[in-house]
């Protein structure tokens, strides 16, 4: 080997030396996640239509899927009509009976009071008529029978016609008010089970997945879409231990995303307060370096939303 030669490559390897004797800076490595919320169905009726599909973005309150409707729409308008009634009922109670069942109480009064005079003169005749001996003590008895019941008339039509003057008592009316709220309260059921057959968004976002098609039938409980919310994925990166006293929550970081030129500013949202993997105390000095903990970085909005499973970096001084 020449001397020129040993001195390209002995310059080589002092320049390979420096370059693996420079300090690399400390850096959080993790990627692009998003929060899934499940949405649940909440009755088994089957699904008439799905108007959003995967990847689309939806508001809160957005429609995801509609289930079918007819089954309490019945409910709802036997619902309906039972109030109806129950209200036909209390307003009749509050105005009263009618002038004309008045009136036909009073003629059915003045009717058992004739009858009663009418018996009575003819209990007094037929007494006259004992006393001489002209007729039999069963007809006297007959007569008296007859007058008793003429005045227990008088008394039932007397009471029934007070009962109407008086109008509907206001612990009955009480009574039909509250039949009318409960019958109230049960329409308002019926109605928030109603809107339960159309499945909404809880949270803006993303459409992950939808498991089910139209015509098919959910059981309660099952998970009918998938969203990832947020306007913006969050950044899930590893923070290295020795650097895990200056990273707290609310503390900005540059987060360099793989595909963008520029770092994006985010917000620590949340960090793990203990370690992943080995617990500190269980390491030296030396592996402790090693340990990390989980954070969750909130990035600020880049116009458009980053797609989950990007890997990005962390890079501290």
């Amino acid at each position: 080997m020449t001397k020129s030669l040993i001195q390209l490559f002995t310059g080589f390897l002092l320049i390979s030396v420096l370059v693996a004797c420079e300090e690399q800076p400390l850096m959080a490595v993790g990627q692009l996640e998003s929060d899934r919320v499940e949405i649940i169905a909440e009755s088994n009726e089957p699904i008439i239509s799905i108007p959003v599909l995967e990847g689309d973005s939806l508001n809160l309150g957005g429609i995801i899927l509609r289930q079918d409707t007819n089954r309490l729409d019945i409910k709802i308008r036997e619902a309906e009509a039972n109030i109806e009634r129950i209200q036909a009922i209390l307003d009749e109670q509050i105005a009263g009976p009618r002038i004309e069942i008045i009136d036909a109480m009073k003629a059915n009064l003045l009717e058992a009071n004739i009858e009663s005079d009418f018996r009575d003169r003819e209990l007094n005749r037929l007494v006259g008529l004992r006393e001489q001996n002209l007729t039999s003590i069963e007809s006297v008895d007959t007569a008296e029978m007859l007058l008793q019941r003429a005045n227990a008339r008088i008394s039932l039509f007397a009471a029934q016609l007070a009962e109407l003057e008086a109008g509907t008592r206001v612990e009955q009316i009480e009574q039909t008010r509250h039949q009318l709220n409960q019958a109230g309260i049960q329409m308002s059921s019926l109605r928030f089970d109603r809107e339960r057959l159309f499945v909404i968004a809880t949270a803006p976002g993303i459409v992950d997945s939808l498991p089910f098609e139209v015509g098919e039938r959910p059981r309660v409980g099952d998970v009918v879409a998938v969203l990832l919310a947020g306007p913006q994925p969050y950044a899930r990166v590893y923070i290295p231990e020795t650097v895990r006293v200056s990273v707290n929550i609310g503390t900005q970081l540059q987060v360099h995303i793989d595909g963008l030129e520029a770092p994006v500013t985010g917000t620590v949202r949340r960090i793990a307060s203990e370690s992943s993997f080995t617990p500190y105390f269980a390491l030296t000095e030396r592996d402790r370096s090693r340990l990390s903990y989980m954070a969750e970085i909130a990035l600020q909005e880049t116009g458009i939303r980053l797609p989950e499973g990007v890997p990005v970096q962390v890079y501290f001084e």
